[in-house]
């Protein structure tokens, strides 16, 4: 039971690892055999893992067809951006802060001001937000907050394709580390709700500019290997 557990656990760290890089795009189909072979392990914790990741509403099952990755929604994006802002929110007011981690956060800012692509602007972004609540002492709050993560990157992956775009953001962090150094929580909660909800807003118009080609630019139903 521990061992399958185990094995579980780590097939979904894998795909949530392979979200995070970006080799799992929208349309995709989750093979489990061939999962199954790349991974070493029987299909068993592979279909729990997936069943995870679909409670999660990452993956969406599909009769005949296993599990595929959804395709993005005007409605989706609001729901999960609200959601996440307001979940963040209550997790920093459940948060610690000491020297250490504020450094930890000037150190994430900074390496959102060197990067200049979108990809590793974004790397440095979802940093943030870990380093940010890393002393939270909800753990299911956090890991409801991974979860939301994961679903909420394919839509930065595909619509925040200008990299200037984070100097914005990089604005809000500043802005969110001075709060909690004055120890001023509700200052630092009210500019993360507006990050999110700034991310939100380009989002959101850059899929209405775009809702008659992006989704015939993303890749065509495969497997991944």
């Amino acid at each position: 039971m521990v061992k399958s557990r185990i094995l579980r656990d780590s097939v979904k760290q894998h795909l949530l690892e392979s979200i995070h890089a970006g080799a799992i795009q929208c349309g995709s189909t989750i093979n489990l055999a061939a999962l199954a072979r790349s991974l070493k392990v029987s299909v068993t914790p592979i279909r729990e893992a997936l069943s995870q990741l679909e409670q999660s509403r990452i993956l969406k099952a599909i009769p005949n067809r296993g599990f595929i990755v959804p395709e993005l929604t005007l409605k989706e994006a609001k729901n999960l951006y609200s959601t996440m802002a307001e979940l963040e929110v209550l997790a920093l007011e459940h948060s610690t802060f000491d020297v250490e981690l504020l450094n930890e956060l000037r150190d994430e800012q900074l390496n959102l001001q060197q990067t200049h692509t979108p990809f590793a602007r974004l790397t440095s972004r979802v940093k943030f937000h870990h380093v940010l609540l890393s002393n939270c002492s909800n753990s299911i709050l956090v890991q409801i907050l991974k979860d939301l993560e994961a679903r909420i990157l394919f839509y930065e992956q595909v619509f925040i394709t200008d990299a200037s775009f984070y100097e914005q953001i990089d604005n809000q962090y500043e802005a969110i580390i001075r709060a909690i150094e004055e120890d001023n929580v509700p200052t630092a909660a009210l500019i993360l709700k507006m990050n999110w909800m700034t991310v939100l807003d380009y989002v959101q118009k850059q899929m209405v500019l775009g809702q008659n080609i992006v989704f015939e630019e993303i890749r065509p139903t495969v497997a991944i290997q």
